[in-house]
């Protein structure tokens, strides 16, 4: 009956495979997102005190007031090595401790000096020590501007909209309104004499923090529904603790465009939401979401980063509890012509954008990076947070999934319909169905009796396998997984103090407490080849459902008031998801004994997720509007450090056209998360499924793919070191072209391939631009050179892929395209030198064994190549790094080249030969055939 049930459930939910709405909050639908939007600009009762003030080597504290309720706030502030600058706001003496999330950042940051400029009773000025950068605190009411100079980068409660619900009793009991009563008469009898005797008494009292829980009779009154019990739909959450939300507004002038705080089917390019609900940050399982919507996703990063030709800014709102962000512009409706006739009219109105974070529960701890550059913020935010992990390489090729394979000889069957059809792939994936009932870390006893028999058959083949292992538990006395946990303690509790339990793919479940150490660590004990049985080496892990999905829970994930140990989930909602795949991953490692890079996926993310895997966007459907949402979402991802993102191949829900499944895996060929993935419900759609014309072109598809994993290694390895994203906006590399702020159709893989993906049903063409007016652009599959800072018209048929290499670049590629990409591994390499006659051309190499984290013990072979005054070199970029490699360079071929009358190649053992080469002077492709160099080598190639 359970399963009927639960299909039942899952089916309601998915309607018609359509979101409804009408599962999800709005804003006016959740009480405190209405209390703190309701507060009016302007009216800030918050007052620093200047008194309080105390400065150590290392941070500022000072106490601000609420001179509406007495009630005191505690305000750090700390100067960050690398110029960021951290801002936390806590009650002075809260009734007990505020959640303060744990394990997102990955040290404590390092702090460096500040100092005191001036100050009198209006304020202080404090040195950032950075070009002229300070803090100015204006005390009444409490506002923070970090400024440079003249300007200000940055402004804190600006528009007084600081709110801090602080945590009191609930005075709805008739003991407590008597004690409360009597007590408050004492005091004011107190109050009177002690006056009398002492006219500064009343000044003492106010600054005495012990006073500071008072609560006036004007704020009793202002008692709301939804304070202490909130109702949505048939669920009521019991709200122990009362309201403790907090709200921060910040100001950005010069700023029109903000980015970031994923995950949302939306534009780049964030939006104003003044006649609309605020982007709402809530990790949720939403089926078939909704287009160009702020509501709530699968996961959420509360990282917004503000750009302008002038300077690049990010703030990191770091709290686990439901968020809302609001965000509004002076600029916001203007039309182009309007702006333009501001400019010649001689407007002085500043542009500005003003953002205010709206959290649940929790306190304010803010992260301000101060760029200047785009990189500057990634790096900075990956200095807090940690950057993505560095997958194995076959993660990097293509993955074929659908809910779900039938048994081992589907598997069998479809892995023998890629070699029949000479289409690559690195990994087939299994859905819930592949479980013993629904029960995970095991296997269908009929199904898939004998796994590692299905495995050792996917590795002889040098393929990989990733099965599904959710975080609901089946609750079954004859379940082992379930047993262990219950007797550990381990599940979440319900606000009654049982073991929590809801409705998910098993029937009843019961949810792992993820934010104890102590069930992370058992959590990953299970993935042991002795634990997890017929698993092997080549066996990976998804984690879906792990917002958590709760299909009769409210908002269709779990209770609020549910406990993780002395915490409400309220407060760690979206940690959880971080937390289930941290505990998948390290359970990957340890397996192998530390030795092997795990790959996880992850549906539900928070800051820091980078770390752990890999995500993708959801249950998007067989739409056109979905292929190309895909493109902002990923991009927004990148933004605030999730690199290895992708979206389903087809889309999960209904079935797509040919045309729209042919374009889907053009596009998701050049996005770094490659899976197809569809519904159970959906006709099969294999890629050679839709006649031999299809098939070829999405053969031709893959193996673009597969050719250029070599530069998404590399670029991958960048990412990890560096924090910059793997599939960035134009705007990154071209921070001061206007043009590019907005753009979403066409971005950037690395610094050196710009692609359009085709993404409008029927095309006959699309319209590129190519930034940079020094720049010079060549299409990679006609080496047709382009000049750069216009918008190009390209003609389109349905085996076009419009991607253009950047002049002055140099990408290796691999041309034998193989069955996997650990066939591959010793083939030989290509480089693609695509000149611009201004500047030198360089590029990167990166190899190593691909799959262990050896590369951290130097084992890697890292260099620059560069073409200059004639002359191509590749320079080891790590000489203390050690590994060998077999691959060589088997060609080179030059673009925007003139004819040589000679190539020379010169190795690092002295040894001079003349290579043989073809020069086609109609595209001026200059193509050379054999040089035999190791990859690994020095040597220079002159060009006379």
């Amino acid at each position: 009956m359970a399963p009927l049930l639960v299909l039942g459930l899952a089916l309601c939910l998915s309607g018609t495979w359509a979101v409804d709405k009408g599962n999800f909050k709005t804003c006016e639908q959740s009480a405190f997102c209405k209390r703190q939007r309701a507060l009016k600009p302007g009216e800030s009762p918050y007052r620093a005190l200047l008194e309080t003030m105390e400065l150590t080597n290392t941070r500022l504290t000072l106490q601000l007031i609420n001179d509406n309720n007495k009630v005191r706030l505690l305000l750090e502030l700390y100067r960050l090595q690398g110029n960021i600058t951290r801002v936390k706001i806590n009650e002075l003496k809260p009734l007990k401790p505020r959640y303060e999330v744990p394990d997102v950042l990955i040290r404590e940051p390092t702090t460096e000096p500040l100092s005191v400029l001036s100050q009198d009773e209006n304020g202080v000025v404090l040195s950032l020590g950075v070009e002229s950068q300070r803090v100015i605190i204006s005390a009444r009411p409490f506002r923070l501007d970090i400024m440079e100079g003249s300007d200000v980068l940055m402004s804190l409660n600006s528009r007084g909209l600081l709110a801090f619900e602080h945590l009191r009793m609930r005075k709805d009991t008739f003991s407590y309104k008597v004690t409360s009563t009597v007590a408050s008469v004492w005091d004011n009898i107190k109050r009177v004499f002690s006056s009398q005797a002492d006219p500064e008494a009343e000044k003492k009292e106010e600054a005495d923090p012990a006073n500071q829980a008072e609560t006036t009779k004007e704020e009793e009154e202002k008692v709301e529904d939804g304070m202490w019990e909130e109702t949505f739909k048939s669920h009521t959450d019991s709200k122990p603790n009362g309201p403790s939300a907090v709200s921060l507004d910040f100001s950005l002038p010069g700023v029109e465009h903000v980015y970031g705080i994923p995950e949302h089917a939306d534009t780049l390019r964030l939006k104003t939401t003044d006649n609309g609900d605020p982007y709402r940050l809530y990790n949720l399982d939403v089926f078939q979401y909704e287009l160009y919507n702020p509501m709530a996703l699968y996961g959420s990063v509360p990282v917004m980063v503000a750009h302008s030709a002038q300077r690049t800014t990010g703030i990191f709102w770091l709290n686990a509890a439901e968020t809302w962000v609001d965000i509004s512009s002076n600029t916001a409706g203007k039309t182009v012509f309007g702006k333009m006739l501001d400019y010649v009219q001689g407007s002085s109105e500043t542009p500005q954008t003003d953002v205010r974070w709206i959290s649940e529960s929790g306190i304010i701890d803010i992260f301000i990076m101060l760029g200047p550059t785009p990189k500057d913020v990634f790096s900075q935010y990956a200095s807090l947070t940690g950057t993505q992990s560095f997958p194995p390489l076959a993660s990097l090729g293509y993955h074929q999934c659908r809910w779900n394979y039938n048994d081992q000889e589907d598997v069998k069957s479809v892995d023998a319909g890629f070699d029949e059809h000479d289409i690559p792939y690195d990994f087939i994936w299994l859905d819930i169905e592949h479980t013993d009932g629904k029960r995970y870390f095991t296997w269908d006893p009929h199904k898939f009796a004998t796994p590692k028999e299905m495995l050792q058959g996917l590795m002889d083949k040098k393929r990989k396998m990733v099965a599904i292992v959710d975080p609901h538990i089946k609750v079954d006395g004859n379940y082992k997984i379930h047993n262990e946990i219950r007797s550990r303690g381990f599940y979440v509790k319900n606000k009654d103090g049982g073991d929590y339990e809801g409705w998910c793919w098993p029937g009843s479940a019961s949810y792992p407490d993820f934010t104890r150490a102590d069930m992370r660590a058992w959590w990953a004990s299970m993935f042991a080849y002795d634990q997890y049985e017929g698993t092997m080496e080549n066996l990976y892990t998804w984690n879906d459902m792990n917002e958590p999905s709760v299909f009769n829970g409210p908002e269709v994930t779990m209770h609020k008031d549910a406990t993780h140990g002395a915490w409400e989930h309220r407060d760690i909602h979206n940690l959880y998801g971080l937390y289930v795949q941290m505990a998948t991953a390290e359970g990957l490692i340890q397996r192998s004994g530390g030795v092997e890079r795990p790959f996880v996926l992850t549906r539900a993310f928070f800051a820091g997720s980078q770390r752990l895997g890999a995500v993708w966007t959801g249950d998007n459907a067989a739409e056109w509007g979905h292929l190309k949402i895909s493109i902002p979402m990923c991009l927004s991802m990148g933004l605030v450090g999730i690199s290895f993102c992708g979206a389903d191949i087809g889309g999960f829900f209904k079935s797509p056209s040919t045309e729209l499944l042919v374009r889907w895996y053009q596009a998701g060929a050049y996005q770094p998360f490659y899976r197809a993935h569809a519904h159970v419900d959906t006709p099969r759609r294999e890629p050679w499924l839709f006649g031999p014309e299809n098939t070829a072109l999405i053969r031709e598809a893959v193996r673009q793919r597969y050719t250029l994993l070599p530069y998404w290694y590399q670029l991958f390895y960048r990412a990890h070191v560096t924090g910059e994203p793997v599939m960035r906006p134009l705007w990154v590399e071209y921070p001061q072209d206007l043009a590019t702020f907005a753009l979403e159709d066409e971005y950037l893989i690395g610094r050196d391939l710009l692609v359009h993906p085709v993404v409008e049903e029927g095309a006959r063409g699309v319209t590129a631009y190519l930034p940079g007016k020094d720049e010079v652009w060549f299409d990679v599959h006609t080496f047709q050179k382009h000049n750069g800072a216009q918008n190009l018209y390209i003609p389109v048929t349905m085996s076009s892929i419009p991607v253009f290499q950047r002049g002055g670049s140099i990408i290796p590629r691999k041309l034998r395209v193989r069955r996997s990409s650990t066939c591959m591994e010793h083939d030989p390499y290509t480089l693609y030198v695509a000149l611009n006659l201004q500047r030198t051309a360089d590029g990167e190499l990166y190899i190593d064994d691909g799959h262990t984290f050896n590369y951290e013990k130097k084992e890697f072979i890292y260099r620059k190549l560069t073409f200059a005054n004639k002359v191509l070199s590749s320079v080891n970029l790590a000489p203390d790094a050690k590994f060998t490699t077999d691959s060589w360079i088997e060609r080179i071929i030059v673009l925007g080249a003139s004819k040589p009358s000679k190539v020379t190649l010169k190795t690092a053992d002295g040894q001079e030969k003349q290579l043989e080469f073809d020069f086609d002077a109609s595209m001026s492709v200059l193509t050379v055939r054999k040089p035999g160099m190791n990859a690994g080598a020095d040597w220079t190639m002159t060009f006379q």
